[in-house]
């Protein structure tokens, strides 16, 4: 399996409403860095992924309708946990795909992964199938 992978960070500020979140249950900051990446079994005739300026291009453009933003007011009633934010962002990146965003070679990704490193020490993802 092949794979491509950007990345890029956004800061944003939630509160995630729950006992099991101890003080995180409290209005907080949060800066993720943020890597997707971009699996195909087969290259094609252009021996790439994908575009991976395309591909930068797509998670810029995901992540700038989150960015300092306050995922409570974006998201009202939603439980935006590391995840759930991972899942949103592959939903993007995925729309993206299928409107032929990521130019050539792009319509054959088969599978992305979005992983969210919110510190040195940990991290989550969403991965699935295109």
């Amino acid at each position: 399996m092949y794979a491509v992978q950007v990345r890029d960070h956004i800061m944003i500020a939630h509160s995630l409403p729950g006992e099991v979140f101890g003080p995180a249950q409290n209005m907080h900051g949060a800066t993720y860095v943020i890597d997707a990446t971009f699996y195909r079994s087969e290259l094609g005739a252009e021996r790439i992924v994908l575009d991976i300026g395309r591909a930068t291009d797509a998670l810029k453009a995901a992540l700038k309708q989150l960015n300092y933003g306050n995922l409570d007011e974006l998201f009202p009633g939603e439980l935006t946990t590391t995840e759930w934010i991972a899942k949103w962002v592959f939903d993007q990146l995925a729309a993206a795909a299928h409107a032929g965003d990521f130019g050539p070679g792009g319509d054959q990704v088969e599978k992305i992964r979005v992983t969210l490193n919110e510190s040195h020490t940990a991290l989550a993802w969403y991965e699935g199938d295109l």
